[in-house]
């Protein structure tokens, strides 16, 4: 049976007053492409707004087999230990195909699906990457509106997915395995510049002497590369998930690093000018929606690209000429 559809203040109420199902329809709402959902999603979210903020966000990043998934399944019941409410949301590019899966989820995090002071979500399926942050976003704001103060962010694929939860968190964690040298090689310098804190997992059994070789060859390396503009230097700490070990160094890094930076007021511009490239980006899917939508390019963009395909016309010159022809009708 299905629940009866909500109007804005049902969602604002509900929202306010904790209750997990009307978040879950609320995070649905915002990954609805209808207009009307739209509608109604930027009202809620309008006036959550206020309510949004106040909690600390984290993103957990690192190459599949890292043990996302089990480090985050350990160190969320830590936090609930020490009185937070935590909210796990993923960024996954491979969601348009694979839809997401609550379930999924949960089973990756058994622990701390049992906690009723922790909500998992995976991301919303989307035609592009883009589209799954902005909906990421969005659904941060509604956890944190419903009291929330611990929201970690997982990428769960590779790529441009790290620079778009970078964007939208204050302190970004890369996970590694032991084991350095030849590895050093591997790590994408884009992402190191990105790293605030760096922690080798899986630092137990027969891994122990390798973690602490790859501390230091990492806390090396992280010397070579400019000072972020946060002005803290990256931190290099091991631990290990699966025996919950090292949990409570990790996070005693990522809160003395929120402390420097709101000492420093890093924490507060940074959040500013993640809101404008929230704003910058919205606006980019909106106009991408509104071209891609209108009569003439769905019209004449099929047998456009049927020229591009077999090299009559150059991509550069069909797209001017798309772009010529849309503002000429718009």
């Amino acid at each position: 049976m299905s629940r009866p559809r909500l109007e804005a203040s049902d969602y604002i109420q509900g929202i306010r007053a904790e209750k997990r199902y009307v978040l879950s329809q609320a995070i649905t709402l915002v990954e609805s492409t209808r207009e009307h959902d739209q509608r109604l999603a930027e009202e809620v979210l309008s006036s959550l707004l206020k309510y949004s903020g106040n909690s600390l966000r984290v993103g957990i990043t690192g190459v599949p087999g890292v043990g996302k998934s089990t480090f985050i399944n350990a160190l969320g019941p830590f936090l609930i230990a020490k009185g937070h409410k935590v909210a796990v949301l993923t960024v996954d590019p491979s969601s348009k195909v694979s839809r997401g899966s609550i379930l999924g989820d949960k089973t990756r995090m058994p622990d701390l699906s049992q906690y009723s002071e922790a909500y998992i979500r995976p991301s919303a399926a989307g035609s592009t990457l883009g589209g799954v942050a902005r909906k990421t976003r969005e659904s941060m704001l509604l956890c944190e509106a419903a009291g929330y103060d611990i929201i970690l962010i997982e990428t769960v694929g590779v790529g441009q997915s790290e620079t778009l939860v970078h964007q939208m968190v204050d302190c970004f964690l890369l996970l590694m395995l032991a084991g350095a040298g030849d590895e050093l090689q591997g790590i994408k310098r884009g992402i190191m510049e990105m790293t605030d804190l760096l922690v080798i997992n899986k630092a137990d059994g027969p891994n122990l002497e390798s973690a602490r070789m790859a501390r230091l060859e990492y806390q090396k390396a992280l010397h070579l590369f400019p000072v972020p503009e946060s002005g803290v230097l990256p931190q290099v700490f091991s631990c290990s998930a699966e025996e919950k070990k090292g949990l409570n160094d990790v996070w005693q890094a990522v809160v003395n690093y929120q402390q420097k930076t709101q000492a420093s007021g890093y924490f507060t511009s940074n959040r500013r000018q993640q809101r404008l490239q929230w704003l910058h980006d919205t606006l980019g899917h909106y106009l991408e929606q509104i071209f891609y939508q209108h009569p003439i390019v769905r019209q004449q963009l099929e047998s456009l690209e049927q020229k591009v395909l077999a090299g009559e016309e150059s991509p550069a010159r069909v797209a001017r000429e798309l772009i010529r022809q849309f503002q000429q009708k718009s």
